[in-house]
């Protein structure tokens, strides 16, 4: 619930929906619930009254929020006002008697604080290049001329009449490749040339030349060609049309138009480089989040990796997938959105809801087919709960223990039947979630994504969901922390509410969780793994030769396998739940060698005596001399002592062979051949 109490406000919206005041109160149990008809006409006193309490309210209308807004504003001592729609989320449906522990669990669920949002801003000064084939490459620029600095450039510029005035430059070339995004794009540009003023019928250009370079605050595609940039239509400032569409091109003009001056656009990933498990020492582990960016907003950095902000997107499936929590979701942080979970799915527990289903969705997409399905259709089944994110892609492994933690029957995501960008992120995350479900006894469909844009379809699948028991005593755990942090906890509350759970549960390739097999005959603890681990699930001892393993820091990177020079560590996916609370365990330890000079442990003893036996009667340097071999069993300071003494000369090796020529081989043939004669 909520910091303090709160007055709510309800309304039947001129009786086209029922209202269950009861159901309010046990869901919000602090907070001062008002009903109406119609609050936002005949009866706007009432929220007069409730804003003029200075208590911060809740109200259940997002129709009319504007004329709210006005009117709290108005009033000196007003509190902030927070608005959720009950009325195409529940109360225009035909289950709509049925839906009143959902619009308690709604308004429960809305009147939890919000972290604020991180900005970044993006400055814009106009300059806008126009890339086309033709003509309509230009006339698109007559329409910006007033508005914005233009420059326009042309693929095949065969046949266009020169302008009566030079109002913009107009040039030709190919654009090679290009970066960036609103305010800062970098083009390369490949036969490139400028037109010669004395161009009369048609433009004629000087010479060309590749590689030039150009930037810009916008870029108008008008080529009809393959976009410039993955996901293109996800990049601030790039607009692309087809130039055989007028009406498409006009509405790009329309938008430039407005692409000036400076913009705040929401950071949507915090990111820690000291988490990220990208590589070490130029080897790399993870690429999780490189392999599932579709803008390309994230890049190699060394040992890490690094996410331009003015080019991320928010699709949230780098920190959905992101082992280590290096990379995390901000619009709202993880623990943020359990919390309004908790908040949600408790709700609907004390007001009497049962058998809940989450609907995560987004606004443009998601919240468009809930309103059609509500006006036009069935509406959502009661016991359906809307959980509006800003992309379903940022939902990870958390949010959906924690939903059946808390006592959801199931999780649906709701993605367009053509998904903008690759949903693999929320697939995979799907594809994680089941056998850890299955496994704790969660039988059926409990996790699934409904693909499509047709809300009637939404509706026929959201009802053909089968009833299924919710977890008999749900957690009610407030997760605070870290990304990382969270999911662990989501878990271990998860198995200690399954109706049967089981310690280990196998997991697919690529889980952020697992152990690690060592065929311990092999290894030689030279530690290589230890220093490349970084999470610390691999560790040593700095007293003895020892090699210990924590399953529960283990983010299944693989650092550790692709370091280790005998190739003896191998991944081995699963969770265990016993893991948290569990010692590390020793994989393998030695007695250390001891310095037949001083006495001081160093190395490891199996390793040095291999080392002695592989070289004793082998190498020249060790032939003849016990002395020299001895050098091997001693500690480092007694090595440089002893070789001072002896006076060892480590280029003392045995004279060369002469450096062979062509004459000596070919005189060696005529002499073997000579003797073959006689």
């Amino acid at each position: 619930m909520a910091e303090r109490p709160r007055t709510i406000l309800i309304c039947s919206c001129e009786d086209t929906m029922p209202l269950d005041a009861g159901a309010v109160r046990r869901a919000c149990r602090d907070a001062v619930v008002v009903e109406g008809r119609q609050i936002c006409r005949s009866e706007l006193d009432r929220f007069r009254k409730a804003a003029a309490t200075g208590t911060p309210i809740v109200m259940a209308c997002t129709q009319e929020a504007p004329l709210f807004g006005e009117v709290a504003d108005g009033i000196d001592n007003a509190a902030g006002v927070t608005f959720v729609n009950i009325r195409e989320t529940a109360g225009w449906s035909k289950d709509a008697k049925a839906a009143g522990p959902k619009m308690a669990a709604l308004i429960a669920a809305a009147a939890q604080t919000v972290p604020e949002t991180p900005f970044v801003s993006l400055n814009s000064d106009g300059i806008t290049l126009v890339y086309g084939n033709d003509e309509r490459a230009i006339e698109a620029a007559e329409l910006l001329k007033d508005h914005l600095d233009l420059t326009v450039l042309i693929k095949k510029p065969s046949g266009v009449a020169p302008p009566r005035v030079t109002e913009f430059p107009v040039v030709k070339g190919t654009i090679r490749n290009a970066r960036g995004a609103l305010g800062g794009f970098e083009v390369t540009v490949d036969d490139y040339a400028t037109p010669v003023p004395s161009s009369r019928g048609a433009l004629t250009f000087g010479p060309s030349r590749n590689d030039a370079s150009s930037r810009c605050d916008i870029l108008i595609d008008l080529s009809g060609g393959a976009p410039l940039f993955p996901a293109h239509d996800l990049r601030d400032g790039y607009l692309r049309a087809d130039p055989g569409d007028p009406a498409a091109v006009l509405r790009v003009v329309l938008k430039a138009r407005d692409l000036t001056g400076s913009f705040d656009k929401p950071r949507y990933i915090d990111f820690t480089a000291d988490l990220c498990a990208h590589s070490r020492s130029k080897i790399v582990g993870c690429r999780r989040c490189l392999d599932l960016c579709p803008t390309g907003a994230i890049a190699p950095n060394g040992d890490h990796v690094a996410i331009d902000p003015m080019i991320c997107a928010g699709c949230g499936q780098c920190a959905a997938a992101c082992p280590t929590g290096a990379a995390a979701y901000a619009l709202p942080p993880s623990d943020s959105l359990l919390r309004t979970l908790r908040a949600l799915l408790g709700g609907y527990r004390e007001a009497g809801g049962q058998h809940g289903v989450l609907l995560f969705h987004d606004a443009e997409h998601g919240g468009a087919l809930i309103d059609a399905l509500a006006r036009y259709g069935d509406g959502l089944p009661a016991n359906v709960l809307p959980v509006q994110v800003n992309e379903v892609t940022q939902v990870g492994l958390e949010a959906i223990a924690a939903s059946l933690a808390y006592g959801a029957a199931a999780v649906r995501f709701l993605t367009r039947a053509k998904p903008r960008h690759d949903i693999a992120g929320l697939t995979n995350t799907v594809a994680l979630a089941e056998p850890i479900l299955a496994a704790l006894g969660f039988a059926g469909a409990r996790v699934a994504t409904i693909e499509t844009d047709d809300p009637d379809a939404l509706g026929e699948t959201l009802r053909a969901i089968g009833t299924m028991d919710s977890a008999a005593k749900p957690a009610t755990f407030a997760a605070v922390g870290l990304k990382r942090d969270v999911v662990r906890l989501a878990l271990r509350e998860l198995h200690a509410v399954a109706p049967s759970p089981i310690d280990i549960v196998p997991l697919p390739q690529g889980a952020p969780f697992g152990t690690v097999d060592v065929r311990v005959e092999g290894c030689t603890l030279c530690l290589s793994c230890v220093t490349a681990c970084p999470t610390g699930a691999l560790s040593d001892d700095p007293e003895k030769p020892m090699l210990r393993f924590a399953e529960d820091a283990c983010v299944q990177c693989g650092l550790c396998a692709a370091t280790c020079p005998e190739k003896v560590i191998s991944l081995k996916p699963q969770i265990d739940f016993r893991a948290a609370t569990a010692m590390s365990r020793i994989i393998k330890q030695e007695e250390p060698f001891h310095c037949i000079r001083c006495d001081k442990p160093f190395g490891v003893k199996s390793s040095v005596e291999r080392v002695v036996a592989k070289l004793e009667g082998q190498h020249w340097m060790f032939k003849d001399s016990k002395k020299r071999l001895d050098v091997i069993r001693m500690c480092a300071d007694c090595r440089v002592e002893a070789m001072a003494e002896e006076q060892f000369d480590p280029f003392g090796a045995p004279k060369r062979p002469n450096v062979r020529t062509s004459d000596d081989y070919i005189r060696e043939r005529d002499e073997a051949a000579r003797k073959g004669d006689n």
